[in-house]
């Protein structure tokens, strides 16, 4: 035992002791009982009546990922982050061509800021997080996560139809790859910075991303914005940008956000997009939590009508314990123009309702 101990302190007085390290599993699942009219199992347009499913997501995205920390001294950490979507319902993971479909990054934490390197989501989601009136519930179906966070932008008659950014996806530009990404926390406000490399061999713009970010916050408002361009392969651009407030009354939450992009998709060719929206919470009871929520969608497109969607939200959670919630959500949509689309060359309802009973466990 005295060896042992002659041991260890003589690691401590060499600094050869093993750095902490923390590394943590965590993750959501979160299914629910759906039932809708004039929208389908994944919630897009149908001109059939009734669906039911059980669907998993409505509530928070399930997923399961891998959290580390490692203390290098001096306010220095080496940081990990490994996510990955997961489709309850089935098991199968959310993206069939990725294991880690949501985060993939590895960074620094300094006393000057953090910097991390990986797959990471855009600037315009962090700027969403605070000011999202649903606080990104239902992220399949909230349309600050899909139009203003460019997470889902096809839908309807037209779409962007391309790849801005190292997104891996067409009209899909929330997550991208290649990226490195500083945030400075100081004081009550919050910033960040974004380069992602398009790796296109003789070109440093094509398929790349760059844009920044900046928050501030007190104890009972926040205001929080972002801009981003996002450029094909072929050097077209997609302009972005958000920008929003939340603060807090006793014990009522109101929440606003106003978001802009504008892509050029080919010669001539243009879409333009706009999203408002604005919603309250109120805790309700001692675990019971009501929010409420509108969001206003109009988008033009070069050779299309001018379309979009209104689309209102009500969620009622409760709080079983710390980590396990049921819900309550219903939805209602009324599509504008042709954004309903067609399904063969039948012409889909122009409204859609949706009503979720539904149970999250976090882990």
């Amino acid at each position: 035992m005295r060896h042992s101990c002659t041991f260890a302190a003589l690691l401590v007085a060499s600094g050869a002791c093993p750095a902490q390290t923390d590394m943590n599993l965590y993750g959501i699942v979160d299914l629910g009982l759906r039932g809708t009219s004039g929208l389908g199992a994944n919630n897009a347009p149908t001109a059939s009546g009734h669906t039911e499913a059980v669907s998993s997501g409505i509530n928070q995205t399930s997923r399961w990922g891998l959290r580390g920390r490692e203390d290098l001294g001096g306010q220095w950490a080496a940081l990990l982050r490994l996510e990955g979507g997961i489709n309850a319902d089935t098991g199968a993971t959310a993206k069939s061509d990725r294991l880690f479909d949501r985060l993939a990054w590895v960074g620094l934490e300094t006393p000057y800021g953090t910097l991390a390197a990986g797959r990471q989501t855009n600037l315009l989601s962090d700027a969403l997080i605070t000011v999202d009136p649903l606080a990104k519930r239902d992220a399949s179906f909230n349309p600050n996560v899909n139009i203003a966070g460019l997470s889902n932008t096809a839908f309807g008659t037209h779409a962007f139809g391309r790849q801005y950014g190292p997104s891996g996806y067409a009209d899909n530009f929330y997550r991208l790859d290649n990226t490195l990404k500083y945030t400075l926390n100081s004081g009550p406000w919050l910033a960040r910075a974004a380069w992602s490399f398009g790796e296109v061999p003789g070109d440093g713009r094509a398929a790349s991303s760059h844009g920044a970010a900046l928050s501030y916050q007190q104890p009972d408002w926040v205001v929080s914005g972002a801009a981003s361009q996002f450029r094909s392969r072929d050097n077209l651009p997609l302009d972005a940008w958000t920008l929003g407030a939340a603060w807090r009354l006793g014990g009522w939450q109101f929440k606003a956000n106003t978001a802009r992009n504008h892509a050029d998709t080919g010669p001539r060719q243009t879409v333009r997009q706009r999203v408002l929206s604005a919603g309250v919470s109120r805790q309700a009871g001692r675990d019971l939590l009501v929010t409420t929520a509108w969001y206003r969608v109009r988008r033009e497109a070069s050779g299309w009508r001018d379309d979009g969607f209104d689309r209102a939200f009500l969620f009622i959670e409760k709080t079983l314990a710390p980590r396990t919630t049921a819900y309550v959500e219903a939805d209602y949509t009324l599509w504008r123009g042709d954004a309903a689309g067609l399904t063969a060359t039948l012409p889909n309802d122009r409204h859609g309702a949706g009503l979720t009973l539904g149970l999250m466990k976090k882990f």
